[in-house]
């Protein structure tokens, strides 16, 4: 499919990468010859240096036959000003990224309307709504939702405690009587979708769906637990943050916000006057204790860099906070915050290109079934997909166990009539209508068709 990219940053770069894997056709066009040169040298692109609001420069990138055209700059107005000239040019579908805190979702429909965007993505808003699923749910590492939440995914990591060390799934569906499944599990640098006889050891980051009442009893029975976090510090008084903070004062939390710059401070507490806003430094020490650190619930560091994340996070890991969460955009960096014991991060870069690859593969996509959701998972090591099976899908009302899977595939979900949630069995079927969620470690998955070795 041919795609053009504008804007190649830290988000732009990322979606470049992701789309290049795809196999897609892909040109980026940006202002900077350096980032130009530097993008067509790592990937396979065609690389435009100059405005992407330009005519001249969109018919270079041969707008006219684009099928998915994004807009990923620093600036709100040139990318939905792009996005409107690539569409009145011939692109067929358009993406823009838009972060303006003034953009509720009321002007953002009218902006999609007016320019005819097919989608607005905003990394920070994205990133927000992550971190406050997970401090709603402190237990996870990272929680993924689909079917509008009625199913969920999690990832847990295997303490030495833990009594799962050493246990089959076998022996753990029989002892934990709950309605989920160990769908895939992390050990080291290899993922597995783990069988029956597969064995978990302390360390493993591990993968389980159900809907979320049956994951809140099945971490309950395994001791592992934690309450809602009500107490919320925040560094960085960032977008971000801001998000962030709305979201946890509309659910009665309480939220105080640091930062070093005083123009900052002031503009967040008077966009959300109910956060308890300090001007400060949160790299001292004294700072933080005074301002309450231990008797905080959850701590999330939201700095501009993933260093002093990494750092502040580490020491408020190290003073027993029930939930540490760092903003980490560099995936080396992400390694090394695990190793420092920081076990979940976030970064908006990520959310946001899973939206952007969700998109182009539900574009590509005709026969069967169609990709609603789609997550990167373990590292970027498996996906996990979300299908609308259409009445033509190939794998109609044939029983589970009578499907030749191609390997390290796996049928984790079936929503029916949005609101039954079946964990699949060798005897259960997928009907028309219905949403599958499909685990895939090491194969692309564009349709429900492609789960099956032919031959």
């Amino acid at each position: 499919m041919k795609i053009v990219i504008v804007g190649c940053g830290k988000i732009g770069r990322e979606v470049i990468s992701n789309l290049v894997a795809e196999g897609h056709d892909v040109t980026v066009i940006d202002n900077n010859s350096a980032v130009i040169s530097d993008i067509t040298n790592v990937y396979d692109v065609i690389g435009l240096c100059g405005n992407g609001a330009d005519s001249d420069i969109l018919t270079e990138a041969g707008i006219e036959s684009t099928e998915l055209f994004a807009a990923f700059t620093g600036s709100d107005e040139l990318n939905m000003l792009s996005c409107f000239i690539a569409r009145r040019m011939g692109a067929s579908h358009t993406i823009s990224r838009i972060r303006n805190l003034e953009f509720n979702d009321r002007s953002l429909a009218l902006l999609r309307q007016h320019l005819n965007l097919s989608m607005a993505v905003n990394p920070e808003k994205l990133a927000a709504r992550e971190i406050f699923n997970i401090l709603k749910f402190p237990s996870a590492l990272k929680i993924e939702s689909f079917s509008a939440r009625n199913f969920e995914m999690v990832e847990i990591r295997i303490k030495q405690d833990s009594p799962l060390h050493g246990m089959s799934l076998e022996h753990m569906r029989k002892k934990y009587s709950y309605k989920f499944l160990v769908c895939i599990v992390q050990r080291g640098d290899n993922v597995y979708i783990p069988d029956g006889n597969f064995e978990l050891q302390s360390g493993d980051k591990v993968a389980i769906t159900a809907d979320p009442i049956e994951i809140q009893k099945l971490l309950k029975s395994l001791g592992i637990l934690k309450k809602q976090s009500k107490n919320v510090m925040i560094i960085g008084a960032s977008r971000t943050a801001y998000y962030l903070s709305k979201m946890l004062l509309g659910i009665g939390c309480s939220v105080k916000v640091i930062d070093s710059n005083i123009n900052k401070c002031e503009e967040f507490s008077e966009l959300l006057q109910k956060v308890d806003v300090i001007h400060g430094d949160a790299a001292k020490e004294d700072l933080l204790e005074e301002e309450g650190l231990e008797s905080m619930d959850a701590f999330v560091s939201l700095t501009g860099m993933d260093e002093e994340n990494i750092l502040l996070s580490y020491f408020a890991s190290n003073k027993n906070i029930s939930k540490v969460i760092a903003k980490v955009n560099r995936a080396d960096f992400v390694k090394m915050a695990e190793n420092l014991g920081i076990e979940t991060t976030i970064s908006p870069k990520y959310a946001t290109t899973d939206i952007v690859v969700r998109y182009a593969r539900a574009l590509e996509n005709s026969m069967g079934s169609s990709v609603e959701t789609m997550y990167k998972l373990m590292d970027g090591k498996a996906e996990a997909l979300e299908f609308n099976v259409k009445s033509d899908c190939e794998i109609l009302d044939v029983p589970l166990k009578n499907i030749n899977f191609k390997k390290n595939i796996l049928i984790a979900g079936i929503i029916r009539e949005k609101k039954t949630i079946i964990i699949p069995a060798g005897d259960d079927i997928i009907k028309a209508g219905d949403k599958v969620v499909v685990l895939s470690a090491g194969s692309r998955i564009n349709n429900l068709s492609d789960v099956i070795e032919w031959g």
